[in-house]
């Protein structure tokens, strides 16, 4: 099975956050950290199927907590 991956624009569009709001949020551990696809590379890619989880994972708290 081959994963789809999202490049740095592409998840912030999907999360609605700048570039410090996400990077904190990893930091934190309260979001996915990204993968480099090649050690040597310096592009950074997140798995889509982790930012759907996180983002289903954070409406059910969101809608639990209302």
């Amino acid at each position: 099975m081959v994963r789809k991956v999202m490049r740095l624009p592409a998840v912030l569009a999907a999360t609605g956050w700048a570039k410090p709001t996400l990077y904190a949020k990893i930091a934190d551990g309260k979001f996915p950290k990204g993968t480099k696809l090649d050690p040597d590379a310096r592009a950074v890619v997140w798995f889509e199927d982790e930012v759907e989880a996180f983002q289903k994972a954070a409406v059910a708290a969101a809608l639990e907590a209302a």
